[in-house]
């Protein structure tokens, strides 16, 4: 399965997540793409969108492929088998320098949307596909810590060792392609996986859904 676009993608998974229409849901989508993803989700289930802001630490030979990532509450994941094997120094600076853009972009997003507190509620996860899963499973860490009634990750494309990794810390998976041999990168399953501004994202957050 390929999609046309983050739209197309969202609103197929929405389709998938009907059954959470009527309940007390929000929508948390990782910035910048998944709030695309996220909004239709929330279209269609009428209910609010926000966002969980999270980066990730790439490695310093190849800057996509991740081997930490951060929350904006400070949470901290890393692959540990690469972390044994990069230089302390470098990695924790890297770290450090995350986590300051993650608080920068809570700030940027906060003059659009008051934050939505999940406690009590079902926490959606939603972003446009999942490959290494670090920086889903510290937004995972950072909902757990908020007290929500359960947790799902809605996502279009996980990968299949992801999804069972990922799936032992939360209530449900909602995928739409859960490939066993992954393509090594989620644009390879868009036609149109252009980069997502800040200005898309903001003009998104500031509509209502629910």
């Amino acid at each position: 399965m390929i999609f046309k676009n983050r739209q197309n993608a969202g609103i197929l998974l929405a389709s998938k997540l009907m059954k959470y229409r009527g309940e007390d849901v929000v929508v948390y989508a990782l910035p910048r793409g998944g709030v695309v993803v996220g909004a239709e989700i929330a279209k269609l289930l009428s209910v609010p969108l926000d966002v969980v802001i999270v980066k990730k630490v790439g490695h310093p030979f190849n800057p996509e492929y991740a081997v930490c990532a951060v929350s904006e509450d400070g949470e901290t994941v890393c692959n540990e088998e690469e972390k044994q094997v990069i230089d302390e120094d470098w990695l924790n600076d890297a770290i450090n320098r995350a986590k300051k853009e993650v608080l920068l972009r809570r700030q940027l997003y906060s003059k659009l949307e008051k934050p939505v507190s999940p406690k009590n509620k079902i926490a959606i996860l939603v972003d446009d596909g999942i490959a290494t899963g670090l920086t889903m499973k510290v937004a995972v860490e950072w909902a757990r810590n908020k007290k929500p009634k359960q947790i799902i990750i809605a996502v279009p494309v996980i990968p299949k060792e992801t999804a069972e990794e990922l799936g032992k810390n939360v209530d449900e998976i909602v995928a739409l392609k859960i490939p066993e041999h992954f393509l090594g990168a989620v644009g390879a399953y868009y036609i149109d996986f252009d980069q997502v501004k800040d200005d898309e994202v903001g003009e998104l957050l500031l509509k209502k859904y629910d």
